[in-house]
């Protein structure tokens, strides 16, 4: 219920701030706007205020803007009017009017995190420490990528194909930008460089992250969740312990944890920690779980985090960048997508946006905020791209008027809509099963 409700609502905001757009820049050039609609279908709730209907309908994953003048039908650019009309009719308004009006849609979407990602700095956002850290290894995971190249623990990465990366963030969002060629990374290890190959693999963008390639920040073995029923719990482990030995086996990250219990395997093991500056020993019988595919004690990490709250100046400069990161990889996600590079796996719909929506506001305003902007972003851009029938098509239309001096003709126009609608469908059909597919086979 959180998830529909939480993901009802993300849609909401961001059909009304994009249809908020094309309204108001409308109002602004004179055209008489006869419609303003959040959702399609049967309408819920309707209200006329001056010459405007506001309507809010059952199906939430869209809205419109309905002009005078616009399209076909009664009221559309064909209809017979009046002189007053005529002059507020949208398809008499001159060219840059009417792309104004087109593209404030978008536009409204994409200037929208330039203020969502600022005040989530300015509340405060709990920050993994590893993200601005230097790229250091502190643990490779076999039969991965990563170790198939030969990365070791230790290893620091200083460049990826030549593009040198400072932190855990840059170096993900360059191997992102990098998908569809060979990845070279350049690695530090005992004070001298070297370059290692990637082996190739698919193109799933979840994928193109050092963790997913198993490569895996330090991790110490601090105790961050213990699992009701586990026998951690029933041997008196606490939240905040550090496991400092298993065994008699020295622990110096939790990647050390694993193997050690496994080695066990399911007999009884000494579990020293370190709580309050006191050496604690507990012993500790795993218990073997099929569905984890090993023995198990009931225990999770504590990621170092820290929480950040930044003034107005740093938080409009860091949310700005956050913003422009987002974008750019956008669009290289969509380069990557018409070229091959990236597989079609990896478009979402809106089943995919609910469950998004519904994971962010389990969390904080902050992290709702941020999911917010992402979604804007993606929004804005998925409504520029040249196909008839959405803004970025309507904007083609004006370019060909622009540079050849005509409208296109009516016929022309209805043909590659009909075209622009097809491909909307498909992209919608593709979608929904991707996210059907990524509920029932995990993606496959």
């Amino acid at each position: 219920m959180i998830t529909l409700f939480s993901g009802i609502i993300m849609l909401g905001v961001l059909v009304f701030v994009h249809e908020l757009g094309h309204f108001c820049v409308a109002k602004f050039s004179g055209v008489k706007v006869l419609k303003f609609s959040l959702g399609f279908g049967p309408k819920l709730f309707s209200r006329q205020w001056g010459e405007t209907e506001y309507l809010i309908c059952a199906i939430p994953l869209g809205g419109y803007v309905q002009m005078l003048g616009e399209g076909g039908g009664e009221q559309g650019e064909s209809a017979e009017m009046t002189e007053e009309e005529s002059r507020r009719s949208f398809a008499n308004k001159p060219l840059l009017n009417r792309t104004a009006i087109v593209a404030a849609g978008p536009v409204m979407n994409l200037a929208l995190p330039f203020l969502l990602l600022p005040l989530t700095f300015l509340i405060g956002v709990n920050l993994p420490a590893y993200l601005d850290r230097e790229p250091c290894i502190g643990h490779v995971v076999e039969e991965t990528p990563g170790s198939k190249a030969g990365i070791q623990a230790g290893d620091c990465i200083i460049s990826v194909n030549d593009v040198p990366v400072e932190t855990w963030t840059k170096t993900n969002q360059t191997l992102i930008s990098q998908v569809g060629q060979e990845i070279f990374l350049t690695v530090m290890r005992d004070g001298k460089s070297r370059q290692v190959l990637l082996e190739p693999w698919d193109d799933d963008l979840e994928k193109l992250q050092l963790q997913e390639l198993g490569l895996m920040p330090h991790q110490a073995a601090l105790i961050g969740a213990i699992s009701k029923g586990f026998p951690a719990e029933s041997a008196g482990m606490k939240v905040g312990d550090r496991i400092v030995a298993i065994g008699g086996q020295p622990v110096t990250s939790w990647y050390d944890l694993r193997t050690l219990i496994q080695a066990g395997e399911g007999t009884p093991l000494s579990f020293d920690v370190e709580r309050d500056g006191e050496l604690v020993s507990l012993s500790i019988k795993p218990v073997l779980n099929e569905q984890a595919g090993g023995y198990l004690v009931g225990i999770s990490p504590q990621p170092e985090s820290y929480f950040k709250r930044f003034g107005l100046k740093d938080a409009v400069i860091a949310g700005a960048d956050q913003a422009m990161d987002i974008i750019s990889l956008t669009v290289v996600f969509i380069q990557k997508l018409f070229t091959g590079h990236v597989s079609s796996k990896n478009i979402g719909g809106p089943i995919m946006v609910f469950q998004m929506a519904g994971q962010a506001a389990q969390t904080d305003f902050a992290t709702v905020l941020t999911m917010l902007a992402f979604l804007s972003i993606q929004l804005g851009i998925l409504n520029l791209l040249p196909i008839p029938i959405l803004d970025g098509g309507h904007l083609f239309f004006y370019l060909f008027e622009f540079v050849f001096r005509r409208p296109l003709s009516n016929r022309a126009r209805e043909m590659m809509q009909q075209v622009g609608l097809a491909m909307i469908v498909l992209l919608m059909v593709l979608a929904f099963y991707n996210d059907l597919a990524r509920i029932f086979f995990g993606g496959q």
